[in-house]
C-alpha cells in the first residue's frame, strides 16, 4: 500500500500537545489539527435525533406494526434444573387466534430443551393478541424431572454440589468486550484457571517486599435494566427476510439469523432506527429473535417477540459476580514487588465471570500472577455488561492500593504517581484533586458527629478498542443533498451526530447538511456497539470516504475555478482556491456543476498508525465525596469528579452524558443493585423495577467532568469511546470514600445500609 507521512497532533491538553510524525495510507486525509482549531469536531453540537426522541416520533423495535403482524410469547421454565420428559403443545396449538408453537432446542441430541435455570425459555406461541399469546403458553404442558439444583456460587464450588454441565463447554465472546478464554479445564463447577500472562516470580517478589497486604473482594451480580427489552420483529417473506431488532449489533444479528436458518447473508437484512438502550447483552440473536423467526418462518406472517420484564432480568444478561482475592507487596519506598491474584465468579449457566486484566497492566510491578475461575450456577446467564470483568477487578484493585498506600505512610494519589506510568491518569489525578479540592480530605474516620464526610478516588483503564471491519459511504448529490451510510448502529449514544460533525468538518458544511442513515445492513458493515469501539472504528471510515468524495468533486470543479485540485479547500460552505480565494463557489454551486447525478466513495478503517492494536491507556480518574450517617447507615453520594479521556473528544455534550450515564450506574453497582435468588426454588425474587433497586433522581449527586483532550495520533480521527471507562472507578472510589468518613473498609458491595452498621459495630 502506497503511504505518506504526516505530522499528527500528539499529547494531553492538561500537560503540552506536541507533533509525532506518522506513516500513513495515501489515500487517507492529512491530519486535524487540536480541537480549538475545527468548527464542528469538539463541540457541543445538538443531537440529529433530538427532537423525534422528545416528541416522540421516533419509532423503537416495541413501537413497530407491521401488517398481519403475529405476537409471539415465551413459555419459561418454573425449575432451575430438570430434564423434559414430554411437552404437549395440542391445546395451545387449537386454541382460536393462535398460528404456531415452536419448541426450544439447545442441545442437538436431546429432544427438548436440557433446563439448566429457572426462567429458561421452553417453547414459544405466535397470535393474534398479546392476551392470545399469553393463554396459549398457558395451555403447554411440560412434564418436568426435576433435580437437585445450586445457585450459591460458594455452595457451587463443593466437589458435591449438582453440576450444571456434565462436559467442558465453550463459548463465544460478543463485541461487548469479556474475556471468555476457550480450552480450560472443568472440574465440577470450577472451569479454570485462567492464567493470563503471568511474569517475573512471586516467592522473590514478596520476599524483596516490606509490607505484605492479603484482601478478598466481593461484588454481587447486576442485571441488566435497559427501558427497552430484548426484542425483535422477524418478517420472513419468499425473497428475504427482514428483522426489526433491538440490538447492539446489526450485522452480528444478521450473520447469526442467517446461521441458524442456514440462508444467505443477502437475504437477511437487521434494522435498528432508534434503540432503547443497551448495556452489553443486546449482541446477538438471542433466544426471542431466534423464536420469533421459527414463527415467522411456519405462518408466513411477521412476528413480534419482545421480552417481558421479569424475562429481561433473569434470562437476558448480567454482570457476573466475583470473590477476587489480592496479595500486594510492596517496598516502604512506595514500589511494588508483586501481585498475585485469584478470583472466582459465577455468570450462571455462562462464562466470561472474571476480573479482567487490570491488575496486571495498570501499574508498574515485576512479579504478577494471576487464576480467574468460571463458577457455573443454576442461574441466567452472564453477558457483557458495560467494561465486563474491569468494574469488579478495579473494586479490589483499587481499594487495596489505598489501603498500601495507608501502610506505608503515603497519601494515596503521591503512591499511584510512584507506580502508575499512565500519562493520561497522572494529568487526570492532577485536574481531579484540583476540582474536588483532595487537600481538604480529613485524616480516615476522623469527622465528627453521626454524619461523616468522607472523600476517596479510585482509577481505571480500558482498551482502545476498533475494529477494521468498520466502513462508511459517503454519497454527494447533483441536488445538493449529502449522505454519509453505514450499518453501525446508535444505541442510544449519538453515534448519527457523531458522523454529521466529522463529515460536515471534512467538506465545510453544517452537521445539520448532512443526512445520517445508518442501523441497516443493506449498508457497508460495521462492528456492534461494544468494548467502547464504535467511535474509534467508524468515524476514521467517515472522514476517510468524505475526503476522497471531496478531492472526485475537487477534480470535476477545479476547471470550473481556474485552478489545480491540489489547490482547492473546503470550508465554510464554499470550494475556493487556497492561493486565490476569489475564485470559489458555493459547495451546492459546485454540485450542481457536477457532470454525474452523484458521487460515491467508500472507505474503511485502517489500522492503527502506530501499528499497535489493543493499548490499556484509556484512562480515567474518579473522586468521590460522600456523607454516611452512622446511625442509619445511609450513604448519601454528595458529589463527583471525573477526569476522563478517550482520544480526540467528538461531541463535548454527548460525551459528558455518556460519562454522567456511567456514574450513575456506578453508584447504583455500589450501594443498590443486588440480584437476589431464593435458593430453595432458584427463582429471582426482585425481578421488576420497584422491587430491584436503582437510583431515583433525588439520588443523582452533583457531577464534575473534566474531559481531556488525548491525542495519539493512531487514526485519521484519533477518536476514542467513553461507554466502558466512565463505569469502573466509580464504586472503587466510593468504596475508599465510605472508609475515609467511617474508617471501617468494606469490601463487598453493593454497600447497603445494614453492611454499614454491620462494620460499624464489629469496630
Amino acid at each position: 500500500m502506497d503511504t505518506k507521512k504526516i505530522k499528527m497532533p500528539y499529547g494531553i491538553s492538561e500537560d503540552a500537545i506536541t507533533e509525532v510524525e506518522r506513516e500513513v495510507p495515501l489515500n487517507e486525509p492529512d491530519a486535524w489539527p487540536v480541537n480549538e482549531k475545527l468548527k464542528h469536531v469538539g463541540k457541543r453540537v445538538k443531537r440529529l435525533d433530538a427532537y423525534a426522541k422528545v416528541t416522540g416520533e421516533a419509532r423503537y423495535t416495541s413501537d413497530i406494526q407491521l401488517s398481519g403482524m403475529l405476537i409471539g410469547k415465551m413459555l419459561i421454565s418454573a425449575h432451575p434444573n430438570a430434564k423434559i420428559r414430554s411437552i404437549d403443545t395440542s391445546a395451545a396449538e387449537k386454541l382460536p387466534g393462535v398460528y404456531a408453537v415452536h419448541v426450544i432446542k439447545n442441545e442437538e441430541e436431546e429432544a427438548y430443551p436440557v433446563v439448566r435455570y429457572a426462567g429458561q425459555p421452553i417453547a414459544a406461541a405466535a397470535a393474534v393478541t398479546e392476551a392470545v399469546a399469553e393463554e396459549a403458553v398457558r395451555l403447554i404442558k411440560v412434564d418436568y424431572d426435576t433435580r437437585p439444583f445450586v445457585v450459591d456460587i460458594e455452595k457451587a464450588m463443593d466437589p458435591e454440589a449438582p453440576v450444571v454441565y456434565e462436559a467442558p463447554v465453550e463459548q463465544k465472546a460478543s463485541e461487548g468486550g469479556e474475556e471468555i478464554e476457550s480450552g480450560l479445564k472443568l472440574t465440577g463447577n470450577v472451569r479454570g484457571p485462567n492464567e493470563g500472562r503471568p511474569r517475573g516470580e512471586l516467592t522473590s517478589g514478596f520476599a524483596e517486599a516490606d509490607i505484605v497486604v492479603e484482601n478478598t473482594y466481593r461484588t454481587q451480580v447486576q442485571t441488566h435494566n435497559a427501558l427497552e427489552s430484548h426484542g425483535m420483529i422477524v418478517d420472513w417473506k419468499p425473497d428475504g427476510v427482514t428483522i426489526y431488532a433491538s440490538t447492539q449489533g446489526t450485522q452480528g444479528v444478521r450473520n447469526e439469523f442467517a446461521d441458524l436458518f442456514d440462508l444467505p447473508r443477502s437475504k437477511v437484512r437487521v434494522l435498528v432506527e432508534f434503540m432503547g438502550g443497551g448495556f452489553g447483552a443486546k449482541h446477538g440473536l438471542g433466544t426471542h429473535g431466534a423464536a420469533a423467526g421459527h414463527l415467522a418462518k411456519k405462518t408466513g406472517r411477521p412476528v413480534k417477540m419482545m421480552a417481558t420484564r421479569k424475562e429481561e432480568q433473569i434470562s437476558q444478561g448480567n454482570r457476573p459476580n466475583s470473590i477476587h482475592h489480592l496479595k500486594v507487596g510492596v517496598k516502604k519506598s512506595g514500589e511494588l514487588t508483586a501481585i498475585e491474584q485469584k478470583s472466582y465468579g459465577t455468570a450462571g449457566v455462562g462464562l466470561g465471570a472474571g476480573v479482567g486484566g487490570v491488575a496486571q497492566s495498570m501499574y508498574t510491578c515485576p512479579n504478577f500472577k494471576t487464576a480467574q475461575y468460571d463458577v457455573f450456577t443454576h442461574a441466567g446467564p452472564g453477558a457483557a455488561w458495560r467494561a465486563p470483568g474491569a468494574v469488579q477487578g478495579i473494586f479490589g484493585l483499587e481499594q487495596m492500593m489505598d489501603e498500601l498506600a495507608e501502610k506505608i505512610g503515603i497519601d494515596p494519589l503521591a503512591f499511584r504517581d510512584k507506580v502508575d506510568p499512565s500519562r493520561v491518569r497522572k494529568a487526570g489525578r492532577k485536574v481531579g484533586a484540583e476540582r474536588m479540592d483532595w487537600s481538604r480530605r480529613k485524616p480516615t474516620g476522623s469527622d465528627p458527629g453521626i454524619i461523616k464526610k468522607g472523600i476517596g478516588m479510585a482509577q481505571s483503564s480500558w482498551w482502545r478498542i476498533h475494529s477494521i471491519n468498520a466502513t462508511a459511504e459517503v454519497k454527494i448529490f447533483k441536488d445538493g443533498a449529502i449522505e454519509v451510510r453505514s450499518g453501525v448502529q446508535d444505541i442510544g449514544t449519538g453515534t448519527k451526530t457523531i458522523l454529521a460533525q466529522v463529515v460536515a468538518e471534512e467538506f465545510g458544511l453544517e452537521p445539520e447538511d448532512i443526512m445520517v442513515r445508518i442501523g441497516d445492513t443493506l449498508f457497508p458493515d460495521a462492528p456492534g456497539s461494544g468494548g467502547s469501539q464504535v467511535t474509534a472504528s467508524i468515524t476514521p471510515a467517515a472522514r476517510n470516504a468524505a475526503y476522497q468524495a471531496k478531492l472526485k468533486l475537487f477534480n470535476m470543479v477545479a476547471s470550473n475555478l481556474e485552478t489545480d485540485v491540489s489547490d482547492l479547500k473546503a470550508a465554510d460552505g464554499y470550494i475556493f482556491s487556497s492561493k486565490d480565494e476569489t475564485k470559489k463557489m458555493t459547495f451546492k454551486e459546485a454540485l450542481k456543476s457536477m457532470p454525474v447525478s452523484q458521487i460515491t466513495a467508500t472507505e474503511s478503517r485502517t489500522k492503527e498508525y502506530d501499528g499497535d492494536y489493543l493499548h490499556w491507556d484509556l484512562g480515567a480518574v474518579q473522586f468521590v465525596e460522600l456523607s454516611v450517617d452512622t446511625e442509619t447507615g445511609f450513604i448519601k453520594i454528595d458529589k463527583v469528579v471525573a477526569a476522563h479521556s478517550c482520544g480526540r473528544p467528538i461531541n463535548i455534550t454527548q460525551l459528558e452524558s455518556q460519562i454522567n450515564g456511567g456514574i450513575i450506574q456506578g453508584i447504583s453497582y455500589a450501594i443498590y443493585e443486588d440480584r437476589i435468588l431464593d435458593r430453595n426454588t432458584g427463582h429471582m425474587v426482585n425481578h421488576t423495577l420497584d422491587t430491584y433497586k436503582v437510583p431515583y433522581a433525588m439520588d443523582i449527586p452533583e457531577i464534575d467532568i473534566a474531559l481531556m483532550e488525548d491525542y495519539n495520533a493512531k487514526s485519521s480521527t484519533d477518536a476514542y469511546g467513553i461507554g466502558e471507562p466512565s463505569n469502573i472507578a466509580t464504586a472503587a472510589a466510593i468504596a475508599n470514600a465510605v472508609y475515609n468518613a467511617i474508617g471501617v473498609r468494606i469490601k463487598e458491595i453493593p454497600i447497603t445500609p445494614a453492611k454499614v452498621l454491620e462494620a460499624l459495630n464489629k469496630a
